[in-house]
C-alpha cells in the first residue's frame, strides 16, 4: 500500500546494468511494520551477486531496489507495533531479497520483528554495516555450535565481513580464537584479536599441529566455502563442530565422520524468504547491541563516502578488491558518521 508521496531510490532495472536514481512511491507501514527513514545502507557480497544475476536463491526479481542492511530512524509505525515509536534509531537486515524493497532508498516499510535499537556508541553509518554479518556469525557460533569459554575456535576468512565479527563474538564468549586469511591480512586479523594463520604458507596439518596440539579445533567456522570447507573437516577435533555459511558445494564427509564431528549450515536469508524466525533476527541484533555497547564488538569499515547517486562506485570498490572494510552507502549524507 502506498501514498502519492515519493522518495528517491537507486533502482536496478536489469542484470549487470548501472543503477538509476529514480523517484518512486514512498511506502506506508502495514500491520506489524515500521516505516524507517533510512540513513545508511550496508553493502554485502550478496548484493553484487544479485546485480550480476548469480543469486537465484535470493529470489529478488528485477527491476528492484537492492540493499539488505539498513540503519535509520523510525518515521511511523503500523497497527500492532508497540516495540518502537517515531524517532527511535534502529538497524536491521530487512529487505533486498525475496521481492521486498531494499535499503538503497530514502524510506522502507519493514517487519518490526527484524529491527533492534541501534547501539548508542555507533553512528548510523557504522551500524548499517553490521546486521547481516553479525547475524550470520552469531547463528553459526552461538545458535549452532554453542561456543563456550576456553574452546579453541578457528575462523576461515578472518578479515572478511562475517569473519571479523565472528572473531569478536568468539572472544566475547571467552574462546581462544585463530583465523586464516592471506599474509596481507595478517595485521588486520591480529588487531581484531585472533592468532593469524597464513593459509597459503601452512597446510591444515601444520597449523593443527602448531595451534591445536595436533588434535584439532573445537569449532571451525568456514566463511569461504569450496576447498576451505573441505579443509575445515580436517581441522576439526573429535566430537567438534564445523559450521559454514557457504556450504553449497559437494563435499566428502569421511574426514568429518571419522572424527565423529558435527556439521551445521547457516542460511541467514531464511527468515526474510519464508517469514519463519524473523523475531529471532531482532533478538540477535539486541544481543549485538549489548556486545557493541560493552566494547566487545566493533565494525571495520572502508572510510569512503558513497551516496545513492554513486552506488555503482560502491559496488565497484568491492568488485575490484579495493574495499578496506565494509562498504556503506550514505542514504542521508547529512547524517552523523
Amino acid at each position: 500500500m502506498t501514498t502519492a508521496v515519493s522518495m528517491q531510490a537507486a533502482v536496478l532495472e536489469a542484470i549487470n546494468t548501472p543503477f538509476r536514481l529514480e523517484q518512486v512511491p514512498r511506502p506506508t507501514p502495514g500491520p506489524g511494520e515500521v516505516l524507517v527513514h533510512i540513513k545508511a545502507s550496508g553493502v554485502n557480497p550478496l548484493d553484487l551477486k544479485i546485480q550480476a544475476g548469480q543469486a537465484a536463491h535470493a529470489r529478488h526479481p528485477l527491476p528492484a531496489v537492492l540493499g539488505i542492511d539498513l540503519a535509520g530512524v523510525v518515521e511511523a509505525v503500523g497497527p500492532g507495533v508497540t516495540a518502537f515509536r517515531r524517532g527511535d534509531e534502529v538497524y536491521g537486515m530487512t529487505g533486498g531479497v525475496g521481492g521486498a524493497q531494499g535499503s538503497l532508498a530514502e524510506y522502507a516499510a519493514v517487519d518490526a520483528d527484524l529491527l533492534a535499537p541501534k547501539p548508542a556508541n555507533l553512528s548510523v553509518w557504522e551500524a548499517a554495516s553490521l546486521p547481516l554479518v553479525f547475524i550470520t556469525a552469531w547463528e553459526g557460533l552461538v545458535d549452532r555450535a554453542a561456543v563456550q569459554m576456553g574452546q579453541k575456535v578457528l575462523i576461515h576468512g578472518g578479515a572478511g565481513g562475517v569473519g571479523h565479527v565472528a572473531i569478536q563474538i568468539a572472544r566475547a564468549f571467552g574462546a581462544d580464537v585463530f583465523a586464516t586469511d592471506s599474509a596481507a591480512k595478517k595485521n588486520v586479523v591480529a588487531q581484531i584479536g585472533a592468532t593469524p594463520i597464513d593459509y597459503a604458507a601452512m597446510s591444515v596439518e601444520d597449523y593443527v599441529a602448531k595451534y591445536a596440539e595436533g588434535r584439532g579445533f573445537d569449532i571451525v567456522y568456514d566463511t569461504v566455502g569450496g576447498a576451505t570447507l573441505d579443509a575445515s573437516f580436517k581441522a576439526i577435533r573429535r566430537f567438534g563442530h564445523v559450521v559454514s555459511s557457504l556450504g553449497w558445494g559437494t563435499h566428502a564427509l569421511a574426514p568429518l565422520s571419522f572424527r565423529a564431528a558435527s556439521y551445521s549450515g547457516v542460511f541467514t536469508l531464511l527468515p526474510l524468504l519464508t517469514g519463519e524466525g524473523r523475531a529471532h533476527h531482532g533478538d540477535i541484533l539486541r544481543e549485538a547491541t549489548k556486545l557493541i555497547e560493552a566494547g566487545k564488538v566493533a565494525p571495520r569499515l572502508d572510510p569512503r563516502h558513497f551516496t545513492l547517486a554513486t552506488v555503482d562506485d560502491a559496488y565497484a570498490a568491492i568488485k575490484t578488491g579495493t574495499a578496506d572494510g565494509k562498504i556503506v552507502v550514505d542514504i542521508d549524507p547529512a547524517a552523523t558518521r
